[in-house]
């Protein structure tokens, strides 16, 4: 059940939905789970956001990013540092914007875990929804590696994986995974629709699929198979929403002075480098 400021009574605009989010929307409704906006404006956000973030998903399949362990990870050093620890900094100078928008564009420069892939996907999606101007205010400090490192997004857990929706965040538990390639021992996936899922590494594929390509990375003898855990993950849409929402001249001159020229052209926002 969806309620919004307290009532299942709302009103969105069909024709401003996709299929996609038509079908979200119905699920939502038909669900057993109460699930809660304060405004039609808010629900709407989320539903454009998961579809953003389902198209980020293939658009880095489609890319030609590799995959990497974190040992041997790799970046487009015009607009990364990689760490120590396998990470991605971004470059002091270089617009959030660009840097994300540069995974997608020349993915074959680019090697990382499936765990990356998942902050990597989910910064695009942010980007796609609030636009540049929001976006490089607020996501200034970038760095790439996986959740347990970003605090940017506000991820949000929920334990249940009957009530995921496209664009949340699964994964795929391998517990007999063979020491030899420890990073098999899961697989970080995007929903994309109802039993469709991206991992980086395996590739769109069923749940089926997925299973059984991790059961091939186990130890041998083991007949403990791969499975989906409960854990579901999503970032705080509220809270991007704000972003979305806020007009800070104090973050609008931050950008200006990191990053170039601002200009505000009726209720938009444009930001002027010159190309490093």
């Amino acid at each position: 059940m969806i309620l919004v400021a307290g009532s299942n009574t709302f009103t969105l605009n069909p024709f401003t939905l996709s299929e996609l989010e038509r079908r979200m929307l119905l699920d939502k409704q038909n669900s057993r789970v109460v699930y809660r906006y304060p405004s039609a404006d808010a629900l709407e956000f989320e539903l454009k956001m998961r579809t953003h973030i389902v198209e980020a998903a293939k658009a880095l399949y489609a890319g030609g990013a590799n995959f990497a362990t974190f040992a041997t990870s790799k970046s487009n050093e015009r607009y990364w540092t990689r760490t120590d620890n396998g990470g991605f900094q971004l470059r002091r100078g270089v617009r959030p914007s660009d840097g994300i928008n540069d995974i997608f564009i020349n993915g074959h420069l680019y090697g990382f875990e499936c765990a990356g892939a998942i902050i990597i996907i989910l910064y695009k999606a942010v980007l796609d929804t609030v636009g540049e101007a929001v976006f490089n205010a607020y996501f200034q400090n970038l760095f790439l590696r996986d959740w347990q490192y970003d605090r940017d997004l506000r991820l949000i857990t929920t334990n249940n994986k009957y009530e995921a929706y496209p664009g949340d965040v699964l994964y795929f538990k391998n517990p007999d995974y063979d020491p030899e390639t420890p990073e098999w021992q899961g697989e970080n996936v995007i929903m994309l629709d109802d039993n469709l899922y991206f991992g980086h590494g395996i590739g769109i594929e069923s749940g089926q699929e997925i299973v059984a390509a991790l059961n091939r990375m186990r130890w041998e003898g083991s007949i403990r198979s791969a499975y989906l855990q409960d854990l579901v993950v999503s970032p705080d849409f509220e809270y991007l929403r704000s972003l979305s929402m806020r007009d800070s001249l104090q973050d609008i001159e931050s950008v200006e002075r990191q990053f170039g020229i601002v200009a505000k052209i009726g209720a938009g926002t444009f930001i002027y480098k010159e190309v490093l």
